[in-house]
């Protein structure tokens, strides 16, 4: 399959269903409670978020329409739950799909931070094979090389799922040009938002009220908007210490 725009609330979703069919199969597949608390952990995320529960599943519900996920519950059980279906929509799996998987969930990533990231969803032996994997993910169209900003020493690496830009608001490392489709309009969105301007292009936004579903879908936007402020914040309070 071609590149699927997914929401921030997506993105978490389907890397935590990667991530805990990985790390702890005995638990998967996830019902929706245990994918809202892997959703908003604290630790191996970035941003930390704080989505409720309607999100989380109206999140869910839209991978299954993507054909990224769908409802794993038994015939015996009370809980609704979910599995990803990553492999066989995308046809990657082991350190690819474990590397997408970090990716969806910390954001962009050098490759020495992907090969420690990725210990417990599967072995590499050396920082050569994780370039490889991210050269064969970016020839998929999954994955992007990012200039390097100043002062930094490594490339770093996105995935290309995003419905919006990164907070970088970075452009592809082969000359430039920006990538169709993915992390190309938020960062700007943002700053406008942190320094009080008074157009913040929220992400839904130019899709008609009657399309934007339920206050959850509002609460969703916010979510994702606040998560893409606070990125910005952090990375002016970075340039101020420097």
């Amino acid at each position: 399959m071609g590149v699927t725009q997914l929401s921030a609330p997506e993105q978490r979703v389907l890397g935590c269903l990667i991530e805990k069919r990985l790390t702890t199969p005995d638990q998967y597949p996830l019902s929706l409670n245990s994918l809202r608390l892997a959703a908003n952990q604290s630790t191996n995320r970035d941003p930390v978020t704080h989505y409720d529960e309607t999100i989380v599943r109206e999140a869910a519900q839209r991978l299954c329409k993507h054909g990224l996920a769908r409802l794993a519950s038994g015939h015996s059980s009370r809980a609704i739950k979910y599995r990803h279906l990553a492999e066989e929509a995308l046809g990657i799996g082991g350190a690819p799909l474990a590397v997408l998987a970090v990716l969806l969930l910390r954001g962009p990533q050098t490759p020495g931070e992907l090969k420690l990231r990725i210990e417990r969803m599967a072995r590499v032996e050396s920082l050569a094979e994780i370039e490889a994997v991210l050269a064969d993910l970016s020839q998929r169209g999954y994955a992007l090389r990012l200039d390097r900003r100043p002062g930094q020493k490594e490339d770093r690496f996105i995935h290309l799922f995003a419905a919006e830009a990164d907070s970088d608001g970075a452009t592809a490392a082969n000359g430039g040009q920006a990538t169709p489709g993915a992390w190309s309009h938020q960062a700007a969105s943002s700053a406008a938002a942190v320094g009080g301007g008074s157009s913040v292009d929220e992400p839904g936004a130019g899709t008609p009220v009657s399309e934007q579903g339920t206050d959850g879908a509002l609460a969703e936007r916010v979510a994702a908007l606040e998560a893409a402020v606070a990125s910005v914040r952090a990375e002016l309070q970075e340039l101020r210490e420097r």
